[in-house]
């Protein structure tokens, strides 16, 4: 499991970025030189899934001004993850997204990362954001029933990114200790 300050674990898995074959795996060594906001759901076509993955996928321009990527995954099969994307979103579906969505159908990415429940077999709400470098700079883990906030994530990721200290509640713009 990483930890802050680690080498993120190595992986690679198929993905939707092409959305037709369903044959392209994205791997650590793909997001080398930029950040990567890599996050972990638990299912597709549940209903906290889909309102966070919206919010990232509406808001991608704002994480790729920053430098980073964005990969959202969970143990669903990349089949599954396409038929969601193709769903409208007033039908509980992603309908198209500015991002990649991975499928651990092994589960040992969600292992690997710490966030694997071994007895439901899905993923916690773990989310990782990792330098150009490949080390892990902020981790957070949440309950199956809440939700993240996209607001947060760009901050924390623009506050790493200033190199300084930040204090309580900063946000982009104000001046670091």
């Amino acid at each position: 499991m990483p930890y802050v300050g680690s080498k993120a674990p190595d992986f690679e898995m198929l993905s939707t970025r092409n959305l037709q074959t369903l044959d392209q795996r994205v791997r650590m060594s793909d997001y080398r030189g930029k950040w990567l906001v890599m996050f972990f759901y638990p299912l597709d076509f549940t209903f906290v899934c889909p309102t966070e993955i919206t919010a990232m996928s509406d808001r991608h321009q704002e994480f790729l001004e920053l430098g980073a990527e964005v990969l959202g995954v969970s143990v669903d099969s990349v089949h599954s993850h396409r038929a969601w994307i193709r769903a409208p979103r007033e039908q509980n579906g992603l309908d198209l997204l500015n991002f990649p969505l991975a499928s651990d159908i092994t589960k040992q990415v969600s292992r690997d990362y710490g966030v694997l429940l071994p007895d439901q077999g899905v993923a916690l709400r773990g989310l990782f954001i990792i330098d150009p470098d490949g080390v892990v700079r902020y981790q957070v883990v949440h309950d199956l029933n809440v939700g993240r906030n996209v607001d947060e994530t760009l901050r924390v990721l623009q506050a790493l990114q200033t190199g300084g200290l930040c204090p309580v509640n900063w946000k982009p713009g104000q001046k670091t200790l």
